[in-house]
């Protein structure tokens, strides 16, 4: 065997008995049909690693730092994202797989099987807070949107971070309430199988989550451009976060996602500092 091909393998290998064990520690942490299936993908995963050792003859260990990373991810973040992430590392991988067919003759039955895989954990997976995404992302986007306009204007229009932050905070609150009501209304009178309560919930904590990164600097800094700018910077990194995660979960493009938030929500922000301005000026306004 060629030692290149043999190198392969090895990373193979590798990358088989890790995943298959954070699948099987992914499975005692989960109940139901999301363990049966996850115990299942744990050997398919042990028996692949098994195929790559009859041609490789030794043993290798999984990759500790990999295993303990997906199940931080798990963790903090959910099972689907974590394997998300992890399906989408395995088809990088299924590239290299043409350069050993010709050596391993079950290089295409073992590609079936990790396709299949995917397949599984997409219909598989049952978690909550996925599937009152479309709260999350509504109470997140209104929240970046309307408050990130108001903080601006207000910004330019009063000068001082205090009561910016101030009216920020009261702003945000309601209107985190009035979200949230409206959430529930919507949902019930769509007589969906979500709860219209527990939609409510995940679109006023994604709201009053994002209205307190927003004002934060306004009760740190003293000059309202610093605080200001720390603002656009939370917008932008808010933004960064939950569109990867969207991204992930919901296999959607990234990049598109990501313009198309950030636009939005800096558009308003500049056309509401500017009408902060003109009324400065028009009412001369001035506070201390």
């Amino acid at each position: 065997m060629q030692s290149e091909v043999r190198e392969i393998l090895l990373e193979f290998q590798r990358s088989e008995i890790t995943e298959h064990e954070i699948y099987k520690r992914l499975a005692q942490k989960t109940k139901g049909k999301n363990r049966e299936v996850l115990e299942h993908i744990a050997n398919d995963e042990l028996g692949h690693y098994r195929v790559w050792k009859r041609h490789t003859g030794v043993e290798v260990p999984p990759n500790r730092f990999k295993v303990w990373f997906y199940l931080l991810v798990a963790k903090i973040f959910g099972l689907t994202f974590a394997i998300k992430m992890m399906e989408a590392a395995e088809k990088e991988a299924e590239e290299v797989y043409e350069k050993v067919r010709e050596v391993i003759p079950n290089t295409d039955e073992i590609l079936k099987d990790e396709l299949r895989h995917e397949n599984e954990l997409i219909q598989m997976i049952d978690e909550e807070k996925i599937g009152y995404i479309g709260s999350m992302v509504l109470g997140l986007n209104d929240a970046l949107v309307e408050l990130t306009g108001t903080l601006a204007g207000l910004t330019f229009a009063l000068r001082n971070t205090r009561i910016v932050g101030i009216a920020g905070v009261i702003t945000g609150i309601a209107a985190s309430l009035s979200m949230a009501a409206s959430e529930y209304l919507s949902r019930k009178s769509e007589a969906e199988e979500k709860s219209p309560a527990k939609a409510a919930f995940y679109t006023g904590v994604a709201y009053v989550i994002t209205v307190m990164f927003l004002v934060m600097p306004y009760f740190i800094f003293t000059h309202y451009m610093a605080a200001l700018g720390l603002t656009i910077f939370n917008v932008i990194l808010i933004i960064l976060l939950f569109t990867f995660f969207v991204s992930v979960v919901k296999s959607l493009s990234f990049r598109k996602l990501f313009i198309e938030m950030v636009t939005i929500s800096l558009g308003v922000a500049i056309i509401s500092f500017l009408i902060g301005w003109g009324a400065r000026i028009m009412l001369g306004v001035e506070i201390d």
